[in-house]
């Protein structure tokens, strides 16, 4: 069996990504807004199910491996799907738990695959 470890990569950041996210954190220090004050900010746009977040992941691996496979490089699917490749990137590496519905499906189509929804009924006691 193959062994997992994560890998930790150090983040690179401008001087203004620096002192946005200083800024950022400070006001959060100094306002503590309450999760009702960030819904109504929109700088909030939870909770999210973890079931839900790993099934996004698990799709987005799978793109990720098809693409791998295929030989594609990120440049060549943005220009196949016309998404930025900076946004692919995230994606494939689980910074964006939101994508839109479209953007999955262009990215999909530009490696030759298709997306499937399904709707299921939670579990009574799990988080709604």
């Amino acid at each position: 069996m193959s062994e997992h470890r994560r890998v930790y990569r150090k983040i690179e950041r401008t001087p203004e990504e620096l002192a946005e996210l200083k800024a950022e954190r400070e006001g959060f220090s100094r306002d503590r807004p309450s999760p009702e004050d960030l819904i109504a900010s929109g700088d909030y746009d939870g909770p999210y199910r973890q079931g839900d977040i790993l099934a996004l992941l698990s799709a987005l691996a799978a793109l990720k491996q098809e693409r791998g496979r295929q030989g594609l490089s990120l440049a060549d699917v943005s220009e196949r799907s016309g998404l930025d490749k900076a946004m692919l990137s995230r994606l494939e590496n689980g910074k964006i738990l939101n994508p839109t519905v479209a953007t999955l499906w262009s990215y999909a189509g530009a490696i030759g695959m298709t997306l499937r929804f399904s709707a299921e009924k939670v579990p009574l006691g799990a988080d709604r």
